[in-house]
């Protein structure tokens, strides 16, 4: 039988339930199809790479699949097609960048178009290899439960390693012999339990450039370097004295202000983003804290004000450094 539930604005998900039997047991197994945003697929030209069609999914799992996540914009470098390629081709990628230039944006943007599940770890947080791969649950042996790696392994979807460039060592040694022609993972902490790589499993690294300014970054080992067939750099819309036009139609028509506030936010986004790239701040702004910032003004917050609940603290705790920001702001955006 056929379930189907339309949810506003987004995919359509059909849910087709089939029975296995015998006289020892009866199951029923789920399988969930997620149609594509037609009104966001139109803009991007996937389906010859990642065709959601092709793709199936347990119920459970289906639900790991972005929803609404907006357009990205870019110069036309096609970043969109280029990722859905890679991972067609050569089932993984990496994304370099720095932080707020739309690379997690632009992961979830590909695994919604593709209908894919996405599994995403923040390898910054430390996160304990047991919940990365799993553990036993209580006494004995009896109840196991998969990590985050394991169960991307079994039943696919995008592994999204953020930050991939501060992950512990042991777990990108752990990584290689999944990434490469053996194609499995060895379950040391489950008796040596081998899984195969899911027929679509796709993964996607993502790292700010290797620096100074980027506290805890390291290179990326040679092994896991070499697994890595394509490798996409990211930057800002405007930075510096460059200022794009369309981030300046995107702040003015998502917080609808008038275009000389746009200009001015922008520009200003712009200096700040190049003193956070020579390692003067700690931050530069991406283009929804723009728009938060505009969205302020449009609430009839004068410029400035609304610049100190948004960009001056989101910026640093530092007051030197805040007050370092507030000047760039009466510098380029005038008093």
């Amino acid at each position: 039988m056929n379930n189907r539930d339309l949810e506003p604005g987004h995919q359509m998900k059909e849910v087709s339930t089939s029975k296995v039997s015998n006289e020892n047991f009866s199951l029923n197994i789920h399988v969930s199809k997620f149609k594509k945003n037609s009104e966001l697929s139109k803009n991007y030209d996937i389906k010859k790479y990642l065709d959601p069609y092709k793709f199936s999914f347990s119920s459970d799992i289906s639900e790991l699949i972005p929803r609404n996540t907006p357009p990205y914009l870019d110069n036309g470098e096609r970043y969109v097609e280029r990722i859905a390629r890679s991972l067609a081709f050569f089932r993984q990628c990496a994304l370099i960048g720095p932080s707020g230039t739309g690379k997690t944006h632009i992961v979830y943007l590909v695994a919604e178009l593709g209908g894919l599940p996405l599994w995403e770890i923040n390898c910054g947080l430390q996160t304990s290899v047991f919940d990365l791969f799993g553990r036993y649950v209580g006494l004995g042996k009896e109840n196991w439960i998969d990590g985050l790696i394991t169960s991307w392994c079994r039943h696919g979807g995008i592994l999204y390693l953020d930050e991939a460039n501060m992950m512990k060592q042991d777990i990108a040694t752990r990584l290689n012999p999944i990434l490469d022609q053996r194609g499995h993972m060895v379950l040391t902490e489950k008796d040596n339990e081998v899984i195969s790589r899911h027929n679509d499993a796709f993964l996607i690294i993502s790292m700010n450039p290797v620096s100074s300014e980027f506290a805890g970054t390291k290179p990326i080992n040679a092994a896991m370097r070499r697994r890595m067939s394509v490798w996409l750099n990211f930057d800002y819309m405007s930075v510096g004295q460059k200022i794009d036009e369309k981030e300046v139609d995107l702040v003015e028509k998502k917080a609808e202000i008038g275009r000389d506030d746009a200009e001015k936010i922008v520009r200003v986004g712009a200096e700040l983003r190049t003193q956070y790239k020579s390692g003067e701040i700690p931050y530069g702004p991406s283009v929804g804290d723009l728009i938060n910032w505009a969205r302020l003004i449009h609430d009839g917050t004068a410029l400035r004000d609304a610049a100190e609940e948004t960009i001056v603290a989101l910026t640093s705790d530092d007051l030197d450094v805040q007050d370092m920001v507030r000047k760039i702001i009466r510098k380029v955006a005038g008093p």
